[in-house]
């Protein structure tokens, strides 16, 4: 009979999944919790390191330009754009930003243009 107990022992998992693991269980006493650590921390702890130069890391990171198109953002409020004003040139995100680009003056669009560097220059 002992042998069936020790058999059922290894059947049985260590805890029911369904039920939560409690903390104390999850992180025994003595062990603290991971900490994350920020951008700058990963940032000097490269530079420290001795890398080759053709291996890529945070600091010299060189990636060829992307395949897919630029996203298309509004001019006003910086949301994704799928319209264009023919007029003014302007993306815009929906019918209230498009009320508002149509009554905006000359000098504003141009604006808004040189930002995006798409501005035209008129003579």
């Amino acid at each position: 009979m002992e042998a069936e107990v020790i058999k059922a022992e290894l059947v049985l998992p260590t805890h029911m999944s369904f039920k939560r693991i409690q903390m104390y269980e999850k992180y025994p006493k003595g062990q603290s919790k991971v900490r994350w650590k920020q951008l700058k921390q990963i940032l000097q702890a490269e530079i420290c390191q001795n890398y080759s130069p053709d291996e890529p890391n945070y600091v010299n990171i060189e990636s060829p330009p992307s395949m897919q198109p630029c996203k298309r953002i509004c001019d006003i409020t910086g949301f994704e754009a799928p319209y264009h004003d023919p007029r003014t040139n302007l993306r815009y995100a929906n019918a209230d930003v498009f009320k508002l680009v149509r009554s905006l003056p000359n000098e504003y669009v141009q604006r808004y243009l040189a930002l995006r560097k798409a501005a035209v220059v008129l003579r």
